[in-house]
């Protein structure tokens, strides 16, 4: 046996990682994580404030209102993304990585291999109803951030306001159409424009404050709790637009892998959290100035002569948070479909030197047309705000219950630590999704709908999955029975032909198909045969040392086993070059070999076991329109050959 493949130590930033941001300034990556980081977060101000006494469930502008108000708002900051996601969810990093499924894969270690109790099966479920749901926020974000931006030509003339909508769809058509063109060249410039952005929110709330400064008393949690002692039920369902403030902070658990923490942290306290706090400061001082101010109240408060630059600068900084977002949803995608979650999609590399910069084109275009429909749908972003936070609210109270598990079962801390730390955060995270709850049937169940349809998919292909390999182990046999007739000259019959033969297996201690049919019905084999298994690791980044395990069976037959991260993108032309250095009897060019795979059609019967019908027709539709193997595995199309089969599920 030559190598070894193994998970890399969770909790260690792998050396790809390392390197990534050792080469990078401390000042450099911090530049590059304000636009990519706080992009959807910093775009809040444009609606959130606005939501609370001009939306359907407002509350009027008293001084009292305004005040508990902003100490609402300036508490969730703190609470919400400074303790629980800078201090606290940020810790959880596996091999450096963030994000739910991360997050879900080190709560639960070992679900994709063994059977899980119903314990296990209900937190990975949870986790995946937790990433289902992030795809409805990609597709708010940048309909209401964007509409938001553009509804700022109702403030330079209300007679333009026929052509917010219109500008709105042109601007989302062309962010989404220029995905396939990679984020490097725009990604330069996010960070200062985004500098610009903050610092504008910091001067417009500056300018504001010195007018009122008796909105700086809210910064005692004492007005909260007098905003919900008069206004009750209507209080509570305010938290619902409160909660605006913070939409866009699991983005930083999210792009932990691509930055690290110390830039995040530096971002976040070093000018995103002053400026948002004073911008939110300023907001309030003109509510008590000028509650008529309150509909348009982002774009009032600007001196008119400023008002134009403040809608182009504000249209930028939303298609950068929406940009941040899409960004996203194709890297979950990629992990969804490397952890077997999703059918292999069409993956493309927009930059040769960033490996996180991917275009997922069926995503890009589904995000497309969801967000154009929400913009059609809604008219407004004060009526989008009404769908918008449900879908955040539930994965952060997602991301807390896992967190849980991770601190009292990973790093061991005491049962009431860890309960005492999750039920602080579950009160908040709970208040506001009980207050989103209200939001529903104005629109709300929009998200929690993509969030259900997202979920069906992802369980009922790793549902299939499982079942496919079980009716095709029924069909062969075990790799060693099949290796004792090759040394006992069972297969006498079988000429062997000059050449290599690689062949995919999923499992590889059984004698794929595409070998069993090609023994069966050619008879013949190549004088070198490989099994190739490639399997995907929990961890996100697995060390080039442990990549491959080569095992020489004799005969000049050889198993060979390669896994990856869900991080990674496997590449089987790479993996032989690499491999040829482990074990130079194994030097396979792979314009040379020969790749068989198997190529399954699926057919939706009434095996004993399976699915519902409707889930097995709606497998079958997936795996009819998944990415080809040959491009997936970075195959050369010439040199693959396909065995079909049927297989009844």
């Amino acid at each position: 046996m030559v190598g070894h493949a193994g998970p890399s130590e969770a909790g260690v930033l792998p050396a790809a990682h390392e390197e990534a941001h050792g080469h990078g300034s401390l000042a450099a990556l911090s530049l590059a994580a304000l636009g990519i980081v706080y992009g959807d977060i910093g775009t809040s101000p444009l609606y959130a404030m606005r939501e609370c006494f001009h939306g359907p469930h407002a509350v009027a502008a008293g001084v009292g209102n305004v005040l508990g108000v902003l100490s609402l708002i300036v508490w969730s900051l703190i609470l919400v993304v400074t303790v629980k996601y800078l201090v606290y969810v940020l810790r959880a990093d596996y091999g450096g990585e963030g994000g739910i499924l991360a997050l879900t894969a080190l709560a639960v270690p070992g679900h994709a291999k063994a059977q899980p109790s119903r314990f296990r099966r209900a937190l990975v479920l949870i986790g995946l109803f937790g990433a289902a749901l992030l795809y409805g926020d990609g597709v708010l974000t940048p309909a209401i951030s964007v509409l938001s931006a553009t509804e700022g030509l109702k403030v330079v003339a209300p007679s333009l306001e026929r052509f917010v909508v219109p500008m709105t769809i042109v601007i989302l058509f062309g962010l989404f159409w220029f995905q396939h063109r990679g984020t490097r060249g725009v990604g330069s410039v996010f960070g200062p424009v985004t500098i610009v952005w903050f610092l504008t929110l910091a001067a417009l709330g500056v300018s504001q404050v010195v007018q009122e400064p008796r909105v700086l008393a809210a910064v005692s949690p004492g007005y909260a709790a007098q905003f919900f002692m008069h206004n009750g039920k209507a209080g509570f369902i305010v938290l619902g637009s409160v909660f605006l403030v913070v939409t866009g902070a699991e983005a930083i658990y999210a792009d932990l892998g691509h930055f690290g923490k110390r830039p995040i942290r530096l971002t976040w306290f070093g000018l995103v959290l002053p400026c948002l706090l004073i911008h939110y400061f300023g907001q309030g001082a003109l509510v008590l100035r000028e509650p008529s101010a309150v509909p348009d109240l982002f774009f009032r408060m600007a001196p008119e002569w400023a008002v134009v630059p403040l809608v182009i600068l504000s249209t930028v900084a939303t298609v950068i948070a929406s940009q941040a977002v899409i960004s996203g949803a194709f890297s979950l995608s990629r992990q969804a479909v490397m952890m077997g979650y999703l059918p292999r999609l069409k993956i493309e590399h927009t930059s040769a030197r960033e490996i996180g910069q991917i275009y997922i084109p069926s995503v890009n275009w589904a995000l497309m047309l969801a967000t154009i429909a929400m913009v059609l749908s809604f008219g407004s972003s004060s009526s989008l705000a009404a769908a918008y936070g449900i879908a955040v609210t539930s994965t952060m109270a997602i991301t807390t219950i896992l967190a849980y598990q991770v601190t009292h079962r990973r790093w061991k801390w005491p049962l009431g630590l860890s309960i005492g730390v999750t039920a602080v955060f579950l009160v908040a995270d709970f208040s506001f999704l009980g207050a989103n709850l209200f939001k529903i049937a104005d629109g709300g169940w929009v998200p929690l709908a993509m969030g259900a349809v997202v979920l069906v998919l992802m369980t009922t292909w790793k549902r299939g999955r499982t079942l496919l390999a079980n009716r095709t182990s029924q069909r062969t046999i075990q790799l060693s029975e099949f290796m004792q007739k090759v040394r006992g000259n069972g297969l006498e019959t079988i000429g062997r032909v000059p050449g290599t033969a690689v062949y995919m297996s999923s499992t590889p201690d059984l004698v794929p198909l595409a070998l069993m049919y090609t023994t069966r019905h050619h008879h013949v084999l190549h004088e070198r045969v490989v099994i190739l298994t490639i399997r995907t690791d929990e961890a996100p980044h697995v060390p080039a040392a442990e990549r491959a395990w080569v095992e020489p069976l004799g005969n000049e037959f050889w198993r060979l086993a390669a896994v990856y991260g869900f991080m990674e993108d496997p590449d089987v032309p790479s993996l032989l070059r690499h491999v040829a250095e482990l074990e130079p009897r194994l030097d396979i060019d792979p314009r040379q070999a020969t790749f068989f795979l198997g190529q399954e059609t699926i057919l939706a019967g009434e095996a004993p076991g399976g699915m519902a019908e409707w889930r097995e027709h709606l497998f079958s539709f997936m795996a009819r329109n998944a990415t080809k193997a040959t491009k997936f595995f970075g195959l050369p199309v010439d040199r693959v050959v396909e065995v079909g089969t049927y297989i009844e599920m």
